[in-house]
């Protein structure tokens, strides 16, 4: 049940932002400045220095609310066992890992693996992965998660690498279950811009709703 209620805290979310960061408290900071712009979605990369400490630190910030911390570039099993240990509450790999899989299956917690082909993405569905993530997500554009359907109706997609506030419709309309949206969110923090990845999650956000109400 742990697994399932963590997979659709996840999907609620609508929109993963990806955290990167040269420091332990830049990414704090700019994933503080991600949830006062409504995105409440976090996937904190293992190229941040300490990542594990710094998801525990989120975890305990913003536990009992609606945000979703996960671990991303969770390149093997021992990476993926530290994080779960800090509350991560998902995995995100940029490719599949058999022995990431086993130890997510192991801890019920959902394993989003990175996957391009078909031959990919079946793999992930024989070793239990509920999503898949679509990367690079610019590369393959929104058409392909239709090329997907036809021969995996069930399967779950996060497109990520590409996805912006123009395109994120046509992703939701192809039919991502969540989207990742790492540079285009961020991008401001490079300058220490805060205020403006806050402004930038609000219009991700906005839109996200927006697509929402207009499928109901």
């Amino acid at each position: 049940m742990k697994r399932a209620e963590s997979l659709q805290k996840t999907i609620d979310t609508g929109v993963i932002a990806v955290v990167r960061a040269e420091t332990p408290e830049k990414a704090v900071k700019l994933a503080d400045a991600i949830i006062e712009g409504g995105v409440t979605g976090l996937e904190l990369t293992y190229s941040v220095p300490h990542a594990d400490t710094v998801i525990s630190e989120l975890v305990e910030k913003y536990k009992g609310t609606k945000v979703v911390v996960g671990a991303g570039t969770v390149l093997d099993a021992t990476s993926a066992r530290l994080a779960i240990i800090a509350g991560a509450e998902f995995i995100v790999s940029p490719t599949f890992d058999v022995d990431v899989a086993f130890l997510c299956n192991l801890y019920q917690v959902p394993y989003v693996p990175g996957t391009y082909t078909p031959t990919e993405a079946q793999t992930a569905l024989k070793y239990g992965c509920e999503v898949v993530k679509m990367f690079p997500g610019a590369m393959a554009g929104p058409s392909a998660i239709k090329d997907y359907k036809g021969p995996f109706p069930y399967l779950n997609v996060m497109p990520s690498g590409g996805v912006n506030v123009e395109n994120m419709a046509a992703w939701f309309e192809a039919g991502a279950v969540v989207v990742g949206a790492g540079g285009g969110l961020t991008k401001p923090a490079q300058n220490d811009d805060f205020d403006g990845v806050t402004k930038n999650a609000e219009e991700y956000i906005n839109e996200f709703k927006r697509i929402k109400s207009s499928t109901k």
